[in-house]
């Protein structure tokens, strides 16, 4: 089974990352999704993090109607940091004869040769990487060339960006905006009902 593993804080999921989702299910011809929301991811500061319970029912929440995508609250329920490598560990151990695709954005390909051992999250999934700016394809194309060299096996698509962003989103929220046409219309609602990032 080639199964896709989207991992990311989704602090909150956007519209965004439903969009390169459902491409790189076409793509791939992806035939199973599990979509990770991070514990205490180590890359970055986890300011106004929202309650891991709230992020895993947002994800549900957004992911209802793609039936193939399952929401994992593996790395919340893990103590301590959450490497990419050990839920990858995991999930090859669980999962021993299917491919894995590990989903991610611009940033995160660029740097993924210096996360926590790396060696082995080039060694269990397939890296794919779509770019998140005008001139991202260039430099993904870059370091696919790089990643190769190490061993590793890349898809890099050229999926049309949507210039949407969790910061922009929780910024909105706790002003009070309209975030509607940022988040899907359920995720929006339970922002406002449960005012997770303040907001008026």
């Amino acid at each position: 089974m080639r199964i896709g593993v989207y991992g990311g804080t989704f602090n909150p999921i956007h519209l965004g990352h439903l969009h390169i989702l459902r491409e790189f299910i076409k793509r791939l011809e992806l035939q199973k999704v599990l979509l990770i929301p991070d514990g205490t991811p180590p890359h970055k500061a986890a300011e106004d993090l929202a309650a891991p319970e709230d992020r895993l029912e947002m994800c549900r929440i957004a992911t209802r109607k793609l039936r193939i995508v399952e929401v994992s609250p593996m790395e919340l329920e893990r103590p301590g940091k959450s490497y990419t490598s050990d839920t990858l560990t995991e999930l090859h151990r669980l999962c021993p004869g299917d491919e894995l695709y590990f989903l991610m954005g611009e940033d995160m390909f660029l740097t993924v040769d210096r996360w926590h051992d790396a060696g082995t999250i080039l060694r269990l999934a397939v890296l794919c990487a779509s770019p998140r700016s005008p001139e991202g394809l260039g430099r993904l194309l870059g370091k696919e060339r790089e990643l190769i060299e190490l061993g590793a096996r890349c898809r890099v698509e050229d999926i049309p960006f949507l210039d949407v962003s969790s910061t922009r989103v929780r910024e909105l929220a706790g002003a009070g905006g309209d975030i509607s046409g940022l988040v899907p219309e359920g995720v929006a609602r339970y922002i406002k009902e449960k005012r997770i990032y303040g907001g008026l």
